[in-house]
Parts: structure tokens; sequence; C-alpha cells
């Protein structure tokens, strides 16, 4: 509930901030908030602002283009949604297909989310030794993905429709710089 979805004024997600942070952008005017906690506002002496879960800036910022999303143990969690790779029940914990102890290394390819009882009994060995069978295969997300799912939105309920410019009748013409 404290992570806010920072989108860029052309929709693209960029990042997640802090609650405190995405107010501060959208009462200094640089945000609009895009969607909010039902029913939660945050209030001031003389302000009063819905709880922001995504917020969409005003200007446009070019960000260099990230190929991949970084690896992290609570980004393979979400990305399974809490859900152990090899039984289906709630994940706790981390496991590596191919143990570190084989050379395996943190990846999102070698990572899933297991239960703490099913990654104690795979142990040091892989799921095939172990004779267990994975639900689901690890996958890389995106790094726009990765951001989204981190703040527990999924969807096309998250971006709405970017509004089209009024251009009477006509095609719409190149861009201004």
């Amino acid at each position: 509930m404290r992570e806010t979805l920072v989108l860029n004024a052309s929709f693209e997600p960029l990042a997640t901030v802090s609650l405190r942070r995405a107010v501060v952008l959208v009462l200094q005017g640089k945000a609009v908030v895009e969607r909010a906690r039902p029913g939660l506002r945050v209030r001031g002496a003389a302000v009063e602002v819905p709880v922001p879960q995504v917020i969409r800036l005003c200007r446009y910022v070019r960000v260099p283009f990230r190929r991949r999303a970084p690896w992290s143990r609570r980004g393979v969690l979400v990305r399974d949604r809490h859900r152990c790779a090899y039984c289906g029940r709630r994940a706790t914990t981390v496991d590596h297909v191919v143990p570190r102890s084989r050379g395996g290394e943190d990846s999102w390819l070698n990572t899933v989310a297991a239960c703490a009882e099913d990654n104690h009994r795979k142990a040091d060995r892989t799921p095939e030794q172990a004779g267990m069978r994975m639900l689901v295969l690890p996958f890389e997300p995106s790094p726009g993905d990765a951001m989204v799912s981190a703040v527990g939105l999924s969807g096309r309920e998250l971006f709405p429709t970017p509004p089209l410019p009024d251009t009477g009748g006509k095609p719409p013409g190149p861009r201004p710089r």
C-alpha cells in the first residue's frame, strides 16, 4: 500500500515511489492522480488528496532504455503471485531451480517462488533429482511489467485510454517538438 506507480506523460511505467513522494508530486502540480485507493484520503491543514495508487507526470520525461528488470527476491514472489511453483500453496521463499551450490545464479530464469516445506524438501537438488514437478516455469518479466506487478496492479484496468487530440476531423499531423 505504500508504493505508488509513476507513469510518464505517455502512460508508460517509469518507477514506483513512496506515498509521501507521490502526494508531493501531485501537490506541486507535477503529476495527476490516475487511480486512487478507494475510500482513503490524505488530509492536511488546507488540502485533501485521494491516496494515489497510480500517478501520471504532467510533462514527458525522457529515460534511457531499460532492457532488463533487475532481479530481486521480492520481484520473484510478486511475479509468481506468491504461489508455490511446486504445489500451488502460498509461497514465502524463493527456490533456485539449479541450486547455487551447483552453479545456479540469482536470475529470473533460475528462481521460482516456493513454500517453505517444498523448498526444504527439494533442498540442494534440481527438481528432477528431487522427483518434484514444477507447475509453472520461470520467466523474465519486462521492466514495465515488473513495476506494475510490484504495485499490485495488472491488466488493462491500470492504463486509462489516453485522450486523442482534437483534430477537427482531419488526420493528425506531426507532433510538435
